[in-house]
């Protein structure tokens, strides 16, 4: 559920690369294929707010009705479809990636905005590096451990500030906001970042989830109003 309302350096060593030079190499066949270079990310200071947002100084609280209590030693994440690496991340799985640090807006779609939210977890693009989408791969659908359902094209997956997160302002993500592990796609409304993550799919075609059946737009982005399907 979002809060709108609702390892792999072996084959590299076989090829007598470091696994430094695999994930440049990868970065620049995705750049020279134009694959992830869709979205406006860095935006100017008077475009911060999206239209019909206003600012709150909290973090509101939306779900389902549950809130699933995992622990870091219970979660799982498993990753299947076109992928090259399918595989189940456990929380060690996930600390091993690169870790980043990175400071972005978020925007729900029922009218709250909040600026300036520190996260700390594994970029997608370093997540991406590792189970290595197959060309045919456009779209993820994220599945949540209270069964929540939605998706993204890979293009904005793959953006250069969406972030697996494990920490929120210095501190484990707490259980009220998807902790231990969601998503934060911070340039579409905040039903895309999926909370309690537990589960992608990599697709050949874009399909809906759990809101986007229920009348939400397919992809969401707040600068142009997606809120609805037929906006």
């Amino acid at each position: 559920m979002a809060d709108d309302i609702h390892p792999e350096d072996q084959q590299a060593a076989q090829n007598g690369q470091s696994a430094d030079s695999k994930l440049t190499l990868t970065k620049r066949k995705w750049a020279e294929a134009g694959k992830f270079l869709t979205g406006r990310i860095t935006r100017p200071e008077t475009d911060r707010l999206p239209p019909g947002q206003h600012l709150v100084k909290n973090w509101p609280v939306l779900d389902l009705g549950q809130q699933p209590r995992v622990s870091p030693a219970q979660w799982k994440l498993d990753v299947r479809g076109l992928v090259n690496h399918p595989m189940t991340f456990d929380w060690a799985a996930l600390q091993a990636l690169p870790q980043s640090e990175i400071r972005s807006d978020i925007h729900c779609v029922t009218t709250w905005s909040r600026y300036d939210n520190n996260w700390k977890g594994v970029s997608t693009r370093d997540f991406l590096d590792a189970v290595d989408p197959k060309p045919e791969a456009v779209a993820v659908m994220l599945t949540s451990y209270d069964g929540y359902t939605t998706n993204l094209l890979l293009p904005d997956f793959a953006v250069a500030d969406a972030i697996i997160v494990t920490a929120w302002e210095g501190k484990p993500l707490t259980e009220e906001h998807g902790g231990p592990v969601r998503l934060v796609v911070p340039h579409l409304y905040f039903w895309k970042s999926a909370k309690w993550l537990h589960r992608i799919d990599f697709l050949d075609r874009d399909q809906a989830g759990f809101w986007e059946k229920n009348g939400y737009h397919m992809r969401g982005d707040p600068w142009a109003e997606e809120r609805y399907s037929d906006d």
